[in-house]
């Protein structure tokens, strides 16, 4: 079933965006990701191998997203949302219990990212429910009251 809801189409795509420019500079040149991005360089040391990953694993995301944000087909659109959810909701629990180094501005700042970038799919993921037609049920027809005259006989 394809999907037409709008907030649901810019959320998958700004997701997709997101995914897409982190893949690209974790992946491309992972020391400036590392030194750049804001709170990376605070978590556990560098290490080349684990921001190249990070960053393809980004990029492999990017693109399911962005086959969901193009065909809108709900399954897919599901199934990209519960991958970011996958990624997302450990993201956030690792960072939660990791902020030694961090100032209490960081902390807060970080922390808030963190929770809306889990928060958003899940909320973009309830709006992938089938609604049904008025009077219908879900990917059936609406259901028809004939009066005693109008039935088949």
């Amino acid at each position: 079933m394809k999907l037409t809801n709008t907030p649901l189409r810019v959320g998958i795509w700004f997701l997709a965006f997101v995914e897409l420019a982190v893949g690209i500079v974790a992946t491309l040149t992972p020391r400036i990701f590392y030194d750049d991005v804001p709170w990376v360089s605070l978590a556990p040391p560098y290490s080349e191998h684990l921001m190249r990953d990070y960053g393809a694993m980004n990029l492999a995301l990017a693109v399911v997203s962005l086959v969901a944000a193009i065909t809108m087909e709900q399954l897919i659109v599901r199934a990209a949302l519960a991958a970011y959810l996958v990624f997302a909701i450990p993201h956030l629990l690792f960072h939660l219990t990791h902020h030694q180094h961090y100032t209490t501005t960081a902390t807060i700042t970080e922390t808030t990212a963190l929770v809306v970038a889990a928060l958003l799919p899940a909320v973009l993921l309830a709006l992938t429910r089938e609604r049904p037609p008025v009077g219908g049920r879900p990917g059936r027809p609406p259901i028809v009251r004939r009066s005693a005259a109008q039935r088949p006989r």
